[in-house]
């Protein structure tokens, strides 16, 4: 076959539902800022068709590899061949890459794609890290993986604690972690914090709380540290009322979007073998914000 015959290049999002994937708009827009003739799409796939998704994608070789999003992050694990050790530590992939032998390997870009907004508060000393992660579904695996690897002491809430209780144990290294109720938070606290100078202080909503048609996020800010960072990895709304209410208090804040375009440019380089201009993101948010 010659070049000029061959198939033009794409990789797509999965999920089920799909249609609200901002991912496609994220990749394309690099695509045409780099002039690369390939395209990315949204196909929805079925809890019950991931078998034969991946085996239809495997024999076709323009096909680059898709990102995963619920409900397959995890079920999609023993279709593939191989796992980055990352992934596999996680136990949770939404990236797959297509090998030019039909090799299926996963990867979790979730990870540094979350810790990209903090890197510049990661690059400094500190005397002490903690983070408040609120949620304990498929999300909150990388964040949990990706804080106490860079040193966080973590405290995680859900309406679950034996559940957080096992995610803590599974994926956070250490034994100084604590599993809350999530009902904790909703609650005012008269604790007295202590002097937070060279602290660093997070608080994640890892969970969908807040999202739009889901339940709001039910959070009283008097449980947070002064000098806090306030994270919430949803992305519609854009604004939610628990980022609202942080910077109402004065708190710095990191929305979903950050996530978002931080993990899709690791999974673009690994689909197209290059890094997106980054220096565009300000061009990427307005188009995704319309």
């Amino acid at each position: 076959m010659t070049s000029s015959s061959r198939p033009q290049p794409y990789a797509e999002v999965i999920g089920d539902p799909i249609a609200q994937s901002k991912s496609p708009a994220i990749h394309n827009f690099w695509l045409g800022k780099q002039g690369i003739d390939a395209r990315y799409e949204a196909c929805r796939v079925a809890p019950g068709g991931l078998p034969d998704y991946l085996a239809a994608r495997r024999a076709d070789t323009g096909w680059r590899g898709c990102n995963v999003t619920m409900p397959h992050k995890q079920d999609i694990i023993p279709l593939l061949d191989r796992l980055d050790p990352l992934a596999q530590s996680i136990g949770a992939v939404n990236t797959v890459v297509r090998e030019e032998d039909g090799t299926l390997v996963g990867y979790n870009t979730d990870v540094p794609g979350f810790l990209e907004p903090l890197r510049d508060r990661l690059d400094r000393q500190h005397l002490f890290r903690m983070a408040r992660i609120l949620g304990t579904g498929g999300a909150a695996r990388a964040i949990i993986a990706a804080l106490s690897r860079k040193g966080f002491v973590l405290v995680l809430a859900g309406r679950n604690p034996e559940k957080a209780r096992a995610l803590l144990d599974e994926l956070a290294t250490g034994d100084d972690h604590h599993a809350i109720d999530l009902a904790h938070f909703s609650q005012a606290t008269d604790f007295a914090f202590d002097d937070r100078k060279g602290i660093m202080d997070l608080v994640v909503n890892a969970s969908p709380l807040g999202m739009t048609g889901q339940a709001p996020l039910e959070f009283d800010f008097s449980h947070v540290p002064p000098g806090s960072v306030i994270y919430d990895i949803v992305t519609s709304p854009l604004e939610t009322l628990f980022l609202k209410e942080a910077r109402e208090a004065g708190f710095e804040t990191v929305d979903g979007l950050s996530m978002l375009i931080g993990q899709a440019a690791f999974a673009f380089e690994k689909f197209f073998g290059t890094f997106p201009p980054r220096d565009s993101d300000a061009e990427l948010r307005e188009i995704l914000l319309k």
